[in-house]
């Protein structure tokens, strides 16, 4: 979501520390995802399959929310998808549980953001930024690797994938 990078700077302006630099603006659809070491092949064509499932989308982000040292936007216009990738993928725990068991879509802008005036910065420097209108096109399946997060493919939104 290139659209959304300027709520990333803004933080990063307020305390670089906050932002995962080298991290671009994004909606994690499922995360933690199948480990690089077990995806299969079926995995890959699920990834394929629900985002032809799909269209391409027109956002829009206005709402900032927070929770102990995290500061995000959501992004309601991606919730069914993230939904479905959920469904597709029932045993795997979003965030590892810890925004509960339906988080919502959202644009991480912040972490680790637990001075409260920091936050608080934060928070005014992004909603100066809102609403903001993007749209959403593809999915990219991301992997962690010895040498840091790597895309493995993208594919576009509400394209089938081959004959």
């Amino acid at each position: 979501m290139p659209d959304a990078a300027p709520l990333l700077d803004a933080a990063w302006r307020i305390d670089p520390a906050l932002v995962r630099r080298g991290v671009p603006a994004h909606v994690s659809l499922l995360y933690p995802f199948v480990p690089e070491s077990a995806l299969t092949v079926q995995d890959e064509k699920g990834v394929r399959s629900l985002a032809a499932s799909f269209p391409a989308a027109d956002l829009l982000l206005e709402e900032v929310v927070t929770a102990p040292g995290f500061i995000a936007v959501t992004v309601p216009g991606l919730q069914p998808i993230v939904d479905a990738f959920r469904a597709r993928w029932p045993g795997l725990r979003p965030y590892r549980g810890r925004f509960g068991a339906r988080p919502a879509a959202h644009v991480t802008v912040a972490m680790g953001a637990d001075n409260p005036t920091a936050a608080a910065h934060v928070r005014a420097a992004i909603g100066s930024l809102l609403p903001l209108r993007t749209r959403a096109a593809a999915v990219q399946l991301v992997v962690l690797t010895e040498e840091g997060w790597q895309p493995r493919f993208t594919v576009p939104l509400g394209v089938p994938d081959g004959p």
